[in-house]
């Protein structure tokens, strides 16, 4: 029974090339990885995730402590990539953090080679890199170009399966832990590495393994961070976001575009995967629907979760390009080539409208604060605190912490009363010492001061408007 089911996950290996194969094909992979991230060099911030995680590093450089002094619903791994990555190069260009997600790609693409090669062979090998790299920019350049959290998340899953795959139990749960500590959903991985434990017939050593692998890491983050602030603030302290609220059409019609951008970017990986049998890599399939799933967790349906798809997606193509009579993979990657020279030019060419009106925001912030004042963007844009060099008033960086605000909600269920559990009371509290200006870039939005009777009440107290920037009002502290 167990041999069946290893079968039906593992092709008989091709004979392998010699001691040259890694030296020839390593070098193509970090010219592509570069060739094909060189958009995320063009402009100093791709989208507001990058804004967050740039203020938090500060924070942190500066004495802060996560989900304490600063917080978010993410686990810790990135914002500490990127306070390692400010500590070299300094916090004032993203530059280095470029560098990571070059580098992060970069491994996906070498796990998915090697364990391509060794289920297949050297070309699949070969392939499976290529094209991963080739499909990694498929979507709009702010969500691939950035470097977010499912541009770091990839190496943990892509490891957790190449473990899994040599039966390394106990790294695969480090790797599927690394996964989630990067992004939640990044554990995932784990069904379908809990899946070969089990087919292999390893499952009395191997799962005790697998799951002290996967605690362990997760553990010693809470540990480093606080414990009951990560388990808020990672788990139980996120079911408003995740939960399925406001204009369903909205949700529908993100979900829609995002997921017919990405097929145009990986036609040449969903032709060869629709024609191929569907009794291929059960382990494979099973990852593309974890990941699927993920994608899926809150009905946000942003277009940097769909990354998420790729690495699996990438291996089923590769399986049914090198092991289907008349395939054809060199088709393949011509069409991935293609696609991704268009996806290269969109992020070369994308307009940069949110960003110039961050940008004029944090210059008028600067010009009428002094270095060492606090201030408030009141917004969803954190990044205008990282351009203007401005330390927040309060440890919730968007108006959706305090509102519930996100992409597809409308105002039925934006409010105070929708607030994560407690926000308001300690909101209250930082603002006791009023910051010296507050800026409300709501611009009409339902998160909008006028809704919030704590925020326009102090607004009415305490501060006057000084000037507006494309619909955003300053408010200087009444002295």
């Amino acid at each position: 029974m167990h041999a069946e089911l290893i079968t039906s996950a593992h092709t008989v290996t091709a004979p392998r090339a010699g001691r040259g194969y890694w030296r020839r094909l390593l070098p193509v992979l970090a010219l592509l990885a570069c060739l094909t991230r060189l958009p995320s060099f063009a402009r100093p911030l791709w989208n507001p995730d990058e804004g967050y995680l740039a203020v938090q590093a500060r924070i942190l450089a500066h004495g802060g402590r996560l989900y304490e002094t600063v917080v978010d619903r993410k686990p810790p791994l990135v914002p500490w990539l990127y306070e390692a990555a400010f500590a070299v190069t300094g916090s004032g260009s993203l530059t280095s953090v470029r560098v990571l997600a070059i580098l992060a790609q970069l491994l996906t693409a070498v796990l998915l080679a090697s364990l391509a090669r060794r289920r297949w062979g050297d070309r699949a090998g070969r392939t499976a890199g290529v094209l991963h790299l080739l499909v990694s920019v498929g979507l709009n350049p702010q969500d691939a170009q950035a470097a977010g959290f499912e541009v770091f998340m990839l190496p943990g899953t892509a490891a957790a399966m190449w473990c899994a795959d040599r039966r390394r139990w106990g790294a695969a749960g480090v790797a599927v832990a690394c996964a989630a500590l990067a992004k939640q959903t990044g554990g995932a991985v784990l069904l379908p590495v809990a899946w070969l434990c089990l087919s292999s017939g390893a499952a009395r050593t191997g799962l005790p393994r697998l799951a002290a692998g996967a605690a362990l890491p997760v553990l010693a983050a809470a540990l480093l961070t606080d414990p009951a602030g990560f388990l808020f603030w990672t788990v139980t302290g996120s079911t408003a976001y995740a939960a399925f609220s406001g204009s369903p059409l909205h949700a529908l019609t993100r979900a829609l575009a995002n997921a017919a951008i990405l097929a145009g970017a990986c036609a040449g990986l969903l032709v060869p995967v629709a024609r191929a049998p569907r009794t291929g890599p059960v382990d494979l399939w099973l990852w593309l629907a974890a990941s699927a799933g993920a994608v899926l967790t809150g009905f946000h349906f942003f277009g940097h979760y769909y990354l998420q798809l790729l690495p699996p997606l990438a291996l089923l193509a590769t399986a049914a390009l090198h092991t289907r009579p008349r395939a054809r993979p060199g088709r393949a990657v011509l069409v991935s080539g293609c696609a991704c020279a268009v996806f290269l030019g969109w992020g070369l060419a994308a307009p940069r409208t949110e960003l110039a009106h961050a940008q004029r925001l944090a210059a008028a912030t600067a010009h009428r604060t002094a270095p060492g004042d606090r201030v408030l963007i009141w917004g969803m844009h954190p990044e205008t605190y990282w351009l203007a060099g401005r330390a927040p008033a309060t440890r919730y960086l968007t108006a959706g912490l305090l509102t519930n605000y996100s992409g597809g909600r409308d105002g039925s269920g934006v409010g105070e009363r929708y607030a994560v559990d407690g926000a308001w009371p300690v909101f209250r509290r930082e603002l006791a010492d009023p910051p010296v200006l507050i800026v409300d870039d709501s611009r009409g939005k339902p998160y909008r001061p006028g809704r919030l009777p704590t925020l326009r009440g102090l607004l009415a107290d305490r501060y006057r408007p000084a000037g507006t920037v494309d619909g955003a009002v300053l408010y200087t502290r009444i002295r």
